[in-house]
């Protein structure tokens, strides 16, 4: 198995999370990108302003730091590890072609969705306004986000991660069968 230009296998890649949980919440903290959102809001004197934002932000500066270092592993993977192009069905290749995308797997990012071009057109601001809002208010409602809800609070066994984490895959499944297909069309 080439580790560099290839996925690392289920049974490497999930011992290491798995590891990592574990460590997690041996330690008594928890795992949760959105949260990071809060704290760099505290970081810059939001917490003045607005209660919500108004705590010990240091005691989470773990959790920033794991930001920083998807960051940089994200650029690492991207500009060395060689993987250009995704593997996506047959099926899924028509599928995209129909909706519009040149050359479906090509590229890990779709110039149709993700391009300075399209961010400023009509489909692309509703995108990122909308979406971005609606990501950000699920989060809040739901007290965490997706991967803080599917891995740690899943990993802890907590029922409210199962009823989030059901959830938002029903909303994935509606947006991509419902919601985007009207989207690329317009």
């Amino acid at each position: 198995m080439d580790f560099i230009n290839e996925p690392w296998p289920w049974y490497v890649a999930g011992p290491l999370i798995a590891f990592i949980m574990l460590s997690l919440l041996l330690s008594g903290k928890r795992f949760g990108l959105s949260s990071n959102l809060r704290s760099m809001c505290a970081v810059m004197g939001a917490g003045k302003h607005c209660e919500f934002f108004d705590f010990n932000w240091r005691a989470q500066s773990w959790n920033l730091v794991f930001v920083v270092g998807l960051i940089i592993g994200g650029a690492i993977a991207n500009n060395y590890m060689g993987v250009d192009s995704v593997t996506i069905s047959n099926t899924t290749i028509k599928e995209l072609t129909k909706m519009g995308f040149e050359n479906p797997g090509e590229s890990l990012i779709p110039k149709e969705l993700f391009s300075w071009d399209n961010l400023l057109t009509f489909k692309g601001l509703i995108a990122i306004v909308l979406g971005g809002f609606l990501v950000g208010f699920g989060a809040r409602y739901a007290g965490g986000c997706t991967s803080g809800h599917a891995i740690s609070g899943l990993s802890d066994l907590q029922k409210p991660s199962l009823i989030a984490v059901v959830g938002f895959f029903i909303g994935g499944l509606l947006v991509t069968y419902l919601i985007t297909p009207y989207l690329l069309a317009l």
